[in-house]
């Protein structure tokens, strides 16, 4: 890809059998360049996350892949993992930061709230999250339009990840305003996810 197209940022699937997505991870990561994965489970067994976190993390770090978690802050250190997704800006940026030092990464959804994703990167966000971009029946329909992409990228240093219901129409209008794209539930339950992947983002060359 060109130095200035969107990365691609995986997201897991919120439950998986770790034995099968393990390889199918793999085959993936092996064939497609991606800039950062998140380990983004539903799960509130904290040993299946931890399990799974101890494993994608020998895959993505062996291919030099930063690994973050979502929410889970705790797990960042005890699992070695490079930083925490915030599903939620409200939670206290600046004192994560602090805390976690420099080096971590860490990055806020911040749903389509202009304020909420400026008070995030002044806060100290690596980067912030705006979505879904795309039409979806899961929670109050609210969506991120591309307006909100156009004038981040103007006016805002702080990278923006576009994400949530995407399709390839979708992703061709936005790279030009997006620094990267969040692929996840777009592509797992297909047959052949890597298939999907390569299709949903074919108009990024």
């Amino acid at each position: 890809m060109a130095e200035d197209t969107p990365q691609l940022y995986l997201v897991t699937p919120p439950s998986f059998e770790l034995e099968s997505f393990a390889p199918q991870l793999a085959r993936i990561l092996d064939a497609q360049e991606v800039a950062c994965l998140r380990l983004h489970m539903a799960t509130q067994d904290e040993d299946a996350i931890l399990r799974a976190g101890d494993a994608l993390r020998e895959l993505a770090h062996a291919r030099d892949i930063p690994l973050v978690i979502a929410d889970h802050v705790l797990m960042v250190e005890r699992l070695g993992l490079d930083g925490v997704h915030l599903s939620d800006p409200g939670t206290g940026i600046r004192k994560l930061r602090d805390t976690m030092g420099a080096d971590a990464i860490i990055g806020a959804h911040c749903g389509n709230l202009r304020h909420d994703g400026m008070a995030a990167g002044e806060a100290g966000a690596d980067y912030i999250s705006f979505g879904p971009v795309g039409e979806t029946l899961l929670g109050d329909g609210a969506h991120a339009e591309r307006e909100l992409f156009e004038w981040w990228s103007e006016l805002i240093e702080v990278p923006v990840v576009a994400e949530g219901a995407l399709t390839p129409e979708l992703i061709e209008s936005l790279a030009p305003v997006t620094d990267f794209f969040a692929i996840g539930a777009e592509i797992w339950k297909e047959e052949d996810p890597l298939a999907r992947l390569r299709a949903l983002i074919a108009a990024l060359g």
